[in-house]
């Protein structure tokens, strides 16, 4: 599979990324930290989307249903090297389907990450 994107930014303000037919606006600057994502917090979003991406995936595969599915990510960035670590989550799935194996998704959702979760 291929992917594109297109990011942009003006000096002394913030970027956007350019996806399909989103944009996705982002902060750079001190003056939107608390109010725009930061290049971590799209990293983290990535990360839970690619968890509620595959939660759909397989419930196909696996055959169950769900009505919704909710996920918190949280992490600590360190410096030196930058770095993402002690990354932690909470993925809720809200299904009354017998034919929901936890077990069996929770190892297959831990396989399919690039790093490891505990």
């Amino acid at each position: 599979m291929k992917y594109h994107i297109k990011a942009s930014s003006l000096s002394n303000k913030d970027a956007v990324i350019h996806i399909k037919e989103s944009n996705i606006h982002f902060g750079t600057t001190a003056q939107t930290a608390e109010t725009l994502p930061n290049p971590a917090e799209l990293f983290l979003s990535s990360f839970a989307a690619c968890m509620l991406k595959n939660v759909e995936r397989f419930s196909k595969m696996m055959k169950f249903s769900y009505s919704k599915t909710t996920l918190e990510v949280n992490a600590t960035r360190l410096e030196n090297p930058p770095r993402m670590d002690n990354i932690v989550y909470n993925l809720t799935i809200y299904s009354n389907d017998k034919k929901l194996n936890t077990d069996l998704l929770k190892k297959i959702l831990k396989s399919l990450v690039l790093f490891t979760i505990p």
